[in-house]
């Protein structure tokens, strides 16, 4: 079954002393000690956010590694990513992490892993690639669109609670036509695709939520969707 799970925000690297969506995404693998690879190249390989990985994972059931393209641990990408259970996208620029993935062939490789069953999860930068299209800051200091891979139909906004121009810019690149309808993800959610349809909708955060944001008479028009808490309800 081909999966995809898009972090609006949380995880690791937000949410160190909250585990809830890096264990949600392991389990999807079906498997008891999962191999889960993390490939940071949005973050340009930050050594520290490799760390912070390991530094997390590490406690999880699960065989962790990573994949840099500054420093390859491999010449062969096809056959190491193939060899991985889940592979975990990080955040940063997402315009630099298609860019390096087109040239290194990345792109193909991770679309046959996803054909395969391979788990394709990532946060913001993460989890905009996925997507037809996304709003990011990569090119430059405003929100723009962006084109990215389009294994899902549709755009992505995350972090759509944790920063303050989201919301507008989202809504204003789909007013004038720059973008088109998707989904958008307050820190601490993530969209859980099965094959091409989403599944459901999770969250870390109690009262984090998404929405269906679609042009309707000229206008952004935003459908809550509740997502199923992880933790213990109090």
């Amino acid at each position: 079954m081909k999966q995809i799970i898009a972090l609006g925000g949380g995880g690791f690297s937000m949410e160190p002393e909250i585990p809830l969506l890096d264990q949600y995404i392991l389990k999807q693998s079906n498997l008891v000690n999962p191999k889960v690879c993390f490939i940071p190249t949005a973050s340009g390989d930050a050594e520290g956010y490799i760390q912070r990985f390991y530094q997390a994972f590490e406690k999880l059931d699960c065989v962790p590694s990573h994949l840099s393209l500054s420093r390859p641990q491999t010449l062969d990408l096809e056959d190491y990513i193939m060899d991985k259970d889940i592979l975990y996208v990080g955040g940063g620029n997402t315009q630099h992490l298609l860019t390096l993935w087109k040239d290194w062939k990345l792109d193909q490789y991770i679309r046959t892993a996803w054909d395969r069953g391979i788990v394709l999860a990532g946060i913001s930068a993460g989890s905009i690639c996925w997507f037809e299209e996304g709003v990011t800051d990569s090119l430059g200091t405003e929100l723009t669109s962006l084109r990215a891979l389009g294994f899902l139909q549709g755009s992505n906004c995350p972090h759509y609670d944790g920063e303050s121009d989201r919301r507008p810019s989202y809504h204003q690149l789909i007013e004038s036509n720059q973008i088109g309808n998707g989904y958008a993800t307050d820190d601490g959610v993530a969209l859980h695709y099965r094959g091409d349809e989403l599944f459901q909708v999770v969250s870390s955060r109690p009262g984090a939520m998404a929405y269906r944001v679609e042009l309707v008479n000229h206008q952004a028009v935003e459908t809550p969707i509740k997502p199923i808490y992880l933790g213990k309800v109090e």
